[in-house]
């Protein structure tokens, strides 16, 4: 379900419609919105799109806790945002309360949250950056490129070797199932999205190549089943 409209074409013209790639990810419409505005402010061409969780223990479809909010854009604007949301998170750090459970972190803690910064909100990163500063140990514009890079390198390491889903893979694959078909599309075909929008393989080459071996083997070995189903049914 998408919840809004494209923006951004009033002062250009596209030849196509940019593939959309999420950006983040909320649990609370009200927070994608408000990422969603600072990109219409800046001219940024974006959607907000809904997804329901896979599982959802109330069973109820109209649980908001058991929804999510994908604002997505195209992958040559990722830099840009992350720009604008560390702007934005600078300008609110004044703000900050003194409680605030930053406070409270170690030297290394610290570190941590700007060496990952992925893995934190932008006023995080930029807050655990002051309070560095604060107590004489900044992180300079060099040395956080130098982490980004080397969080980049790191994000782009392939998951661990997936050999339980390669082993039922095959048993699906040879049995003609539907699932088969599944397991080896998802083993060769999935993809991560890192913070500067570059998207990577999942998994490792050699995991790739037994996807393919399953989605393909599964494939021919369905079709075989719908031929030997239609012909004993015409005998």
């Amino acid at each position: 379900m998408i919840f809004s409209n494209l923006h951004g074409f009033k002062n250009a013209i596209y030849p196509m419609e940019p593939e959309f790639i999420t950006y983040q990810k909320f649990n609370d419409i009200a927070l994608a919105n408000e990422l969603a505005e600072l990109l219409e402010e800046h001219g940024i061409i974006y959607r907000v799109e809904e997804d329901s969780l896979t599982f959802n223990p109330s069973f109820n479809l109209n649980d908001e806790l058991s929804k999510e909010y994908a604002v997505k854009i195209s992958a040559g604007d990722f830099e840009q945002v992350n720009e604008l949301l560390k702007q934005d998170a600078s300008e609110q750090i004044g703000d900050v309360e003194k409680d605030y459970y930053l406070f409270d972190f170690s030297d290394d803690e610290l570190k941590d949250v700007v060496a990952k910064a992925d893995e934190w909100s932008a006023f995080d990163v930029q807050l655990a950056r002051k309070l560095l500063a604060e107590k004489g140990k900044a992180i300079s514009d060099e040395e956080l490129e130098s982490l980004e890079e080397k969080r980049m390198e790191e994000l782009k390491i392939a998951e661990p070797s997936q050999t339980g889903w390669i082993v039922i893979g095959y048993i699906f694959a040879l049995l003609g199932g539907l699932l088969g078909v599944f397991i080896g599309w998802y083993l060769k075909s999935s993809k991560k999205t890192l913070p500067n929008g570059e998207r990577v393989y999942e998994y490792s080459e050699r995991d790739r190549w037994h996807g393919t071996v399953i989605f393909y083997i599964s494939v021919v070995a369905l079709i075989l089943s719908v031929i030997y189903q239609v012909t004993r049914e015409i005998n």
